[in-house]
């Protein structure tokens, strides 16, 4: 199919992209959006990764809109945390309502009624059996340093699994586990000590074969662990916890197949050790489950949470089988974690999530799924595409013969889009990520991906 019939080939009507899509009055970024750019630039850290000048004034649905009035179809959704979309009135209403009757008064020393009733929510649609009990923290970061505090304390061991191209956090213990780019490590050492990076099953940067070749990858992923780690460097004994995504987010939307995650639990129930997922960008409804681990019918010791579960506001939740939330008084807290406005909106998240966002995830990601998988066939770029509910990546590759990575190309994606008025991020060293509010409609869908195309085909000339 020439470039030309490609351009051609849009799914959404013009009446739907007049009415779902983008919407400018001035060229992006306008003078006000870039006014505050330049403020930004005085006082903000540079630490911050900022790939296209949005600037946003406010947000509903799936919109944002900037400072000079322009529109734009969100596919980020804050980093996947928006799950309701920008400004829920469920969750604006809950929001407000709590601020005027109680704001903070330290879940760790007093008590309230909102953090056993959140908690009593979670443990029902908790991934594994309960009881369960449950820590509240202000991002995934601290649900990621209760799980490895709470798994050396519970286990009196001391070493820590993790993977290679994973995220878990910024702050160090976190990061420690962290293995996905070099930049997030770079002049920062030494990191917690005891942690051991192995290989994650993204088979189409580890085989060339079909199904039954990537199903053997995977399971010697895992099986490396018994078979090599444990007779060569670490003592299986000493092993306190293995930390895994069930789908990678910052890694390149890899998603890890069920028998890897079935494997990896064989091998911590044999040994002993605790598994531990971060569901983090993953959970929440995204993948049309509540968590991503319940496609393959594992069930964790312990799940991190947090972006999704309160729709923007901050709330990190590190849940746990009771038994093993063994830790005394004094072991951990947090003075803002488990704050009442963020339980308020999580309780009013969760009830939306389970109405209606996590069913039209499930259907909206399915539609989405299956009209991305045709353009591997389609376009030259387009490496792999994978993913489960609203959770998607699209993999850039310069062709599909070598599979060589083309971090450019996808930049390139990336900003194309946004002069379109379409929000992407990317994730990986190559990967376009969708991961837009668990409420976007079939229409909205349809016009982003329409766009999405039209940069692609417009990136290859």
């Amino acid at each position: 199919m020439s470039t030309q019939m490609q351009e051609m080939t849009r799914v959404a009507t013009p009446e739907m992209h007049e009415k779902f899509g983008p919407k400018f009055v001035t060229a992006v970024p306008g003078p006000r959006a870039q006014a505050v750019v330049a403020e930004d630039d005085l006082y903000i850290s540079p630490s911050y990764t900022r790939g296209y000048p949005l600037v946003v004034k406010r947000g509903y649905g799936c919109r944002i809109e900037d400072p000079d009035g322009n529109e734009f179809l969100d596919f980020t959704a804050g980093i996947a945390v928006t799950s309701t979309g920008h400004c829920h009135p469920e969750v604006v209403k809950a929001v407000q309502d709590q601020a005027a009757q109680l704001m903070h008064m330290s879940g760790t020393d007093f008590y309230y009624d909102l953090m056993p009733k959140v908690a009593a929510r979670l443990s029902a649609i908790a991934p594994m059996k309960g009881p369960h009990k449950i820590y509240y923290g202000n991002s995934g970061a601290e649900a990621v340093e209760c799980a490895m505090k709470l798994a050396r304390y519970h286990t009196g061991r001391q070493n820590i699994i993790s993977f290679l191209g994973s995220f878990h956090g910024r702050t160090m213990g976190a990061l420690s586990l962290t293995a996905s780019k070099v930049q997030q490590k770079r002049r920062f050492a030494p990191f917690v000590p005891g942690v051991t990076h192995v290989r994650y099953p993204y088979a189409y940067r580890g085989c060339s074969g079909g199904p039954q070749e990537q199903e053997a990858f995977a399971l010697g992923c895992a099986r490396y662990i018994e078979e090599k780690l444990f007779k060569t460097l670490l003592a299986p004994e000493e092993v306190a916890a293995i930390f895994v995504e069930p789908i990678q987010g910052e890694g390149g939307y890899v998603v890890a197949p069920d028998i890897f995650l079935q494997e990896i639990r064989r091998i911590c129930d044999r040994h002993g050790i605790l598994m531990v997922v971060d569901e983090i960008q993953s959970g929440a409804g995204r993948t049309g489950k509540w968590w991503a681990i319940e496609h393959s019918g594992v069930q964790p010791d312990i799940v991190c949470m947090a972006k999704g579960i309160a729709s923007g506001m901050p709330l990190g939740v590190c849940l746990a089988k009771a038994d093993v939330m063994d830790w005394v008084p004094g072991s951990h807290a947090s003075t803002f974690g488990g704050n009442p406005i963020c339980l308020a909106a999580a309780l009013a998240t969760i009830d939306i999530i389970e109405r209606e966002a996590m069913p039209n995830a499930a259907r909206v990601g399915a539609a989405a799924l299956e009209r991305l998988s045709t353009w591997v066939d389609k376009h030259e770029i387009v490496g792999e595409v994978r993913g489960r509910g609203l959770m998607i990546g699209v993999e850039i590759v310069e062709n599909k013969q070598t599979r060589a990575i083309a971090g450019d190309l996808r930049d390139k994606i990336v900003d194309l889009a946004f002069e379109r008025g379409l929000l992407l991020l990317g994730c990986g060293a190559n990967t376009l990520r969708l991961c837009p509010p668990l409420v976007v409609t079939q229409e909205e869908t349809d016009v982003a991906l329409d766009l999405i195309e039209e940069c692609i085909v417009q990136a290859m000339r």
